[in-house]
């Protein structure tokens, strides 16, 4: 498979959620396919206030990287409003300054609706930011690593065929098992990515990605545990192409488990592996935009405390 380039994905899934299936388990059913259906279609118009806030939000972003000095970021944004189960943060990839795409363009796996396959793709700032679906604010993370984690993730991502699909699964599931190879999902290709840049050479004739994912049991990786309740995915799995749950233990799907990667899981690793990672963190609304250097995540509704760098739309 070979990584795409360019702003947007054509009728890609927007946020390629592994928490896709859980959220619409919390939904009356007659709003689960309408809800799952829309990340496979094309994204609502946003007014012109809207798209200005978004594009100065991304260039503020990308600013602050730039400004960094570092080779690459690992970030996040926000896509659905996961906050019932505690997410802030959908869907992760890396930034890369050097980006064949553009500066600081997002190497990131999607699930091309059209094709019915997951595909690596290189998305610019402005593009990443404009996925997410709620255009009145949003959240964006940023993990600046130290220089020989960095240097290693930088020569693994920016290497196509040896590096960045290397971990690349072509059975895609929005909830996939973070310990099975049977699928994969946008955020356990990441965590693959860094064991792959971080973690030992898969020995001879190991996949890849067995050998990612025991080197991230042995480095202490801990997967998101989601409780979805007690409502049955199998119809939803049964209809939709990205939905699975084959790959998950019977005792799991029993007490409504789900163990998936979400972007606080493969942050919280990252900095138990790299204490000394800088991360940053921005939010919007209607009113203003924020970065937080280190600290506590900023407040919910994008409240700035002191020492917050906040700019005005």
């Amino acid at each position: 498979m070979a990584a795409g380039t360019g702003g947007t994905p054509g009728r890609a899934l927007k946020a390629a959620l592994p928490l896709l299936a859980a959220l619409a388990l919390a939904l009356p059913p007659a709003a689960d396919a309408a809800l799952l259906q829309q990340h496979c279609a094309t994204p609502a118009a946003l007014t012109v206030p809207q798209q200005d806030r978004l594009l100065r939000f991304a260039a503020f972003i990308k600013a602050t990287l730039q400004a960094s000095g570092q080779p690459l970021a690992i970030v996040a944004r926000s896509g659905l409003d996961l906050s019932r189960f505690g997410q802030r943060y959908s869907h992760a990839g890396i930034s890369l300054r050097d980006s064949p795409n553009a500066p600081w363009s997002v190497r990131q796996l999607y699930y091309d609706c059209e094709a019915g396959t997951p595909r690596v793709f290189d998305q610019g700032i402005p593009g990443f930011v404009l996925g997410a679906d709620d255009p009145d604010r949003g959240w964006f993370s940023a993990l600046l690593l130290p220089a020989p984690a960095a240097a290693a993730l930088q020569a693994q991502v920016l290497d196509k065929p040896g590096g960045a699909l290397q971990a690349l699964h072509p059975a895609y599931s929005a909830n996939a098992h973070a310990w099975s190879l049977r699928y994969q999902n946008c955020n356990q290709w990441l965590v693959e990515t860094l064991a792959l840049a971080w973690g030992p050479a898969p020995a001879p004739g190991t996949p890849p990605r067995a050998a990612a994912q025991a080197w991230l049991r042995q480095a202490g990786y801990q997967p998101q545990v989601m409780a979805v309740g007690q409502r049955p995915l199998m119809w939803l799995a049964s209809a939709l192409p990205w939905l699975h749950e084959d790959d998950h233990p019977a005792e799991d799907l029993a007490q409504a488990l789900y163990r998936v990667s979400m972007p606080a899981a493969v942050e919280a690793f990252v900095r138990l592996r790299e204490p000394a990672a800088e991360r940053l963190e921005f939010c919007h609304n209607d009113r203003h935009m924020l970065l937080r250097r280190g600290g506590a995540p900023i407040a919910d509704g994008c409240v700035p405390a002191a020492g917050d760098e906040q700019v005005p739309f």
